[in-house]
């Protein structure tokens, strides 16, 4: 046995430090605590300034943090480093039946192989996405699962329910806080059914005046009425015949509307505005709403049997402060595409932001990360953001706390904030950050030392 050779020392050194692959281990908190100089080299770190930290903020797309979570071993995987694509493993490591951490590897054998695979990956990637994006053109379905960031339960939850109901035909209603991103996710349905080749057709019921919204939906013939386009025109029914039609914003559809969606969801014909003929229709029904539908139904303003009828499979999505341990991935994941976008060089955010992502309530989810995080890359004078290039209006009122915040807890991280913000605003000058707050010199030190500043 291993345990038991006298050079136990020498076998490991070689395994881990003499071969070709590069090694890492996380903790129970998918916390950095080895990393071999293969991998220090590869990734151009020290192996000093990497151990302690999160596996997340060291290698890029790592997925160690998620098997430590999930106790799931990972092999063979792709992932891409440093502009190249590498053959992951990733297994936990378990001690007296507990989750103890995560030893992860990524292999090659040699540069000249390693680069004719890394072209031949590339090769075929490049030729699945052109056939991706002549679906997409199809289909008009521009987002899959892949597009959707995070890895708490409550979000694998929401995932694993999608892959199961997706292949079916039933009526699905997602419902969900606005900016929680029900159409990413209604997007993903249709990318995952057997209706994939056929089209995505999209209707926000709360975008179009109730006039113009039966002709939308069901179309009209020529002469219907006066301005009707000659030839007439298809509605979104007639358009995403075979494929898929989203509804969103359904809790807004008129009672007329919902009267006529009904008749077609029962009986699979749809009238267009000024014709005497029906054409059939088979349309798979996805609905979104932001809206208690239920309760709608109570004051006469949705009909209960149309309910019903969308809401075969009912489908929660997570708002963002119920998944706090989403918003490290999802900002970091947000920086990357709104800079690739401005072209303006921010790599990061200061530590005071990122406490500052993980107790705001984020009333608008998503949508408003991201909108937080674009006014932010476009203030910033730095390549990190920090609190003051956050929207004022976001400054005035500094944490919308979680419930069961102690004061105590509350006064500290405001009092940290102030000092962090006081700092920032004299270019770490201590003694005039301290006469700014108007403290002691003396007390100022005992409480940069309490915040570890």
């Amino acid at each position: 046995m291993l345990l038991d050779s006298p050079y136990r020392e020498e076998i490991i050194e070689t395994v881990f430090e003499k071969s070709n692959f590069c090694f890492v281990v996380v903790d129970n908190q998918g916390m950095l605590t080895y990393l071999n100089d293969n991998y220090c080299e590869f990734i151009d770190v020290e192996k000093e300034e990497a151990f302690g930290k999160h596996v997340e903020d060291v290698i890029e797309n790592t997925r160690m943090h998620i098997v430590v979570k999930t106790g799931i071993e990972e092999i063979a995987d792709i992932q891409y480093i440093r502009g190249n694509y590498m053959i992951a493993n990733r297994v936990p490591l378990y001690s007296k039946g507990k989750i103890v951490g995560a030893v992860g590897t990524v292999l090659y054998r040699d540069t000249k192989e390693w680069m004719k695979m890394n072209s031949h990956i590339k090769d075929l990637l490049l030729e699945i996405e052109q056939y991706r994006k002549k679906l997409i053109n199809q289909s008009g379905a521009i987002y899959s699962l892949h597009d959707i960031v995070g890895s708490s339960d409550q979000l694998n939850k929401v995932k694993e329910k999608i892959k199961k109901v997706s292949s079916g035909d039933v009526s699905v209603l997602l419902k969900g806080d606005s900016g929680t991103g029900k159409e990413l996710f209604a997007h993903s349905i249709h990318h995952l059914s057997e209706r994939s080749a056929k089209p995505f057709i999209k209707i926000n019921c709360a975008a179009i005046p109730e006039e113009l919204l039966e002709s939308e939906l069901f179309g009209y013939v020529e002469g219907a009425f006066t301005g009707a386009v000659k030839g007439g025109k298809l509605g979104k029914f007639q358009l995403a015949d075979g494929g898929t039609l989203f509804l969103d914003e359904i809790g807004d559809m008129p009672l007329n509307a919902q009267v006529k969606i009904l008749r077609v969801l029962q009986e699979g014909e749809v009238e267009a505005i000024g014709s005497e003929k029906v054409q059939k229709v088979d349309v798979r029904i996805i609905a979104a709403t932001n809206q208690p539908l239920e309760q709608l139904i109570e004051e006469n303003r949705f009909r209960k049997d149309l309910f019903y009828r969308i809401n075969v499979v009912q489908i929660k999505i997570p708002p963002l402060r119920e998944r706090s341990e989403d918003i490290r991935v999802i900002a970091n994941y947000l920086l990357g595409k709104i800079t690739r976008r401005s072209g303006k060089r921010v790599v990061d955010f200061d530590e005071s932001v990122k406490e500052f992502f993980m107790q705001y309530q984020w009333p608008g989810n998503v949508r408003e990360l991201e909108n937080v995080i674009e006014s932010a890359v476009h203030l910033t004078n730095s390549d990190t953001i920090k609190l003051e290039d956050l929207p004022e209006q976001m400054q005035a009122t500094p944490f919308i706390l979680k419930q069961g915040t102690s004061l105590k807890e509350i006064m500290n991280r405001t009092e940290k904030q102030a000092i962090e913000q006081a700092l920032n605003k004299v270019n770490k000058d201590r003694t005039k950050a301290a006469k700014l707050l108007g403290v002691s010199k003396s007390s100022f030190y005992e409480k940069l030392k309490k915040y570890g500043l």
